[in-house]
């Protein structure tokens, strides 16, 4: 028996215990996007057995995720599929990476049913690559710096500091209002997480960057170490008025990062093509593939799937 609650700013330091320790890199155990998150997905966790067990509702349907520590995976693995059964849902768990899945294979061969989705890959990067946009393949970049550069002379990157979420807000509700993002409900989503992140963001421990012009902010970004090696990138906005703006963002919060940090996580593209051609011309060094695993009692059904 798992006993679950739900997921507060207060345990952060007990679940970045357990996700900064692992040698796991996705998005999805950012403790700033698991509780940001949270009025979307109703996330609550457990510790169990030297695991931490993720557990959370993607639209009607009960979804895990592969628990994170060490110790007895099979026994966890099977006290996580006894708390489906209790809550009457076939048990599934999200963001499998192909580690997760060799493990899973290895422990109940022949017991899952795997399904990756394209859409729901993140993306990794050299924090180097961006911190330098050196070589060839990064040309282009760096021919955008620099008309930035000569463009907008009066520049500067600031960080983002609890006194200038403010402006971060007042920049937020301008794209907001370019971009219809109310009209949508992704957008929408996305919008009460970053508020809410925004609203929260020294407890949540997150760090971040404004881009000014002319002393008025055109760009802000946000992000929190995943683990050990990889720094996640969860928020990046700007004014689509100033030309370069967001490619200036991007490399001036890299070259502020630790240098401790190996990879740069800048998530998914959610199918979105021109966020896709945007993160692929990055040149990403991994591009990190997430399964959905459900155990084969019941067939799939292609539709729902």
């Amino acid at each position: 028996m798992i006993s679950f609650k739900d997921i507060e700013l207060k345990d952060k330091e007990l679940i970045t215990s357990y996700t900064q320790q692992s040698p796991r890199r996705n998005c999805d155990l950012s403790f700033s996007n698991l509780c940001s998150w949270r009025f979307l997905y109703d996330t609550q966790f457990a510790v169990q057995d030297g695991f931490l067990v993720l557990k959370f509702w993607a639209g009607e349907k009960l979804v895990y995720m592969m628990p994170v520590g060490s110790g007895d995976l099979k026994k966890v693995l099977e006290d996580m599929i006894e708390d489906a059964n209790l809550e009457g849902e076939r048990f599934c768990m999200l963001g499998v990476c192909t580690g997760m899945r060799a493990d899973l294979e290895a422990i109940m061969p022949d017991k899952f049913h795997f399904e990756a989705d394209r859409d729901y890959a993140d993306y990794l990067y050299l924090r180097t690559d961006l911190a330098t946009l050196a070589g060839k393949k990064f040309q282009a970049k760096r021919n955008h710096l620099n008309k930035f550069r000569r463009t907008y002379t009066n520049y500067e990157y600031v960080p983002l500091t609890s006194d200038r979420i403010q402006e971060c807000l007042d920049l937020e509700a301008e794209w907001c209002k370019v971009n219809n993002c109310d009209q949508h409900e992704g957008t929408g989503n996305e919008r009460r997480a970053l508020i809410y992140a925004l609203h929260n963001f020294d407890a949540l421990g997150l760090t971040g960057g404004i881009l000014h012009v002319d002393g008025k902010i055109v760009a802000f970004t946000f992000g929190m170490p995943i683990n050990q090696d990889t720094f996640g990138v969860h928020v990046e906005k700007a004014d689509t008025t100033i030309d370069g703006a967001y490619t200036m963002i991007n490399y001036e919060f890299a070259n502020h990062i630790p240098e401790q940090y190996t990879y740069i996580n800048r998530e998914e593209d959610l199918g979105i093509e021109g966020l896709r051609k945007a993160k692929l011309s990055y040149q990403p060094v991994i591009i990190l593939e997430k399964y959905m695993a459900c155990l084969k009692d019941i067939p799939v059904d292609p539709v729902k799937w």
